[in-house]
């Protein structure tokens, strides 16, 4: 995404995480007010940190942080606290903070898409499907969700409005084998990005796990370095719900990188904290709304910036 478009993004986004229906930037904007630091803030802003779902290692790791500097006069206002908080969000989330490189050297380079239903998977989809043709990339979509009636319409609308071709079978044919025609059909037609979806499954559905690992599985036979990227897409609105399904996942099919959606429809931001910090993935994207703009690379400055500056 370009840079004035990117930083359009994230201004959107410190818009919506300070929506007053308890945004969690709005939260903090509250708590930063004209005020000394003083147990009693520091107690609040460990209290807006839990609520937000940052967790209790992450919530436990900033205070302590905090703390010590101002043991040492190193912090003599609110402002100055502010802006350590900031520095100190932006150190946890910079190692995750990585971008998703397409990696022309293999054609097509194939994304494996998973996650949960209503997590915002097929939408994700489509919007990197717009990302990926703007730069002027041939792209396909593989309709691997075959059991729920309305995914192979989804997608097919997401391929329509975003010029990327689409491989698709009858309703219930077999996940692997959508995969599987795809891959051979985008190797014969010259495509640079193939992005294969897959039904939208609970992590604790042992014999749907399965199925995922095959589809994985079958991907590697058609071509010995595919999948390149295994991307899961969690809802920011399940808070540890999402920490959790991140890692049975990765259990299952190891995932190399994350999208966070609805992180417009969410006090609960801080779960963005607690993975970086207790998973390692790279978070490649996250999602703020509907319409394929809002979506963009995740930056960890500006995302910190957004959390905490508020207004």
């Amino acid at each position: 995404m370009p840079a004035e478009s990117q930083g359009g993004f994230f201004a959107r986004l410190k818009d919506r995480l300070m929506k007053p229906q308890g945004g969690l930037a709005s939260g903090f904007a509250r708590l930063f007010g004209a005020r000394r630091i003083d147990a009693e803030i520091l107690e609040e802003l460990e209290t807006r940190l839990l609520q937000a779902d940052v967790g209790v290692a992450v919530t436990t790791e900033l205070l302590e942080g905090l703390r010590k500097r101002i043991a040492r006069h190193q912090l003599d206002d609110i402002e100055a606290l502010r802006q350590a908080l900031r520095e100190d969000i932006t150190a946890l989330l910079q190692p995750v903070a990585k971008p998703l490189v397409i990696d022309r050297g293999h054609k097509p380079y194939t994304i494996l898409v998973v996650g949960v239903n209503g997590s915002g998977k097929t939408t994700s989809i489509g919007k990197l499907a717009t990302r990926y043709t703007r730069d002027g990339l041939k792209v396909m979509l593989a309709a691997g969700d075959t059991f729920r009636a309305a995914a192979v319409e989804q997608i097919g609308i997401w391929a329509d409005r975003s010029g990327a071709e689409l491989i698709a079978q009858q309703s219930g044919a077999d996940p692997a084998a959508v995969a599987f025609d795809a891959l051979n059909a985008a190797r014969s037609r010259g495509v640079d990005v193939l992005i294969a979806d897959t039904a939208g499954r609970l992590q604790a559905q042992a014999h749907l796990m399965e199925e995922l690992r095959k589809v994985r599985r079958v991907l590697g036979k058609a071509d010995a370095t595919a999948p390149h990227e295994v991307l899961l897409v969690l809802d920011a609105n399940q808070g540890q719900n999402a920490l959790a399904q991140a890692k049975q996942f990765h259990d299952a099919v190891g995932v190399t990188g994350l999208v966070l959606t609805k992180l417009d429809g969410t006090a609960k931001g801080g779960i963005v904290l607690a993975i970086a910090k207790q998973l390692g993935l790279p978070i490649r994207f996250i999602g703020i709304g509907e319409g394929a703009d809002d979506f963009g690379e995740f930056d960890a400055a500006a995302f910190a910036a957004a959390l905490i500056d508020g207004e």
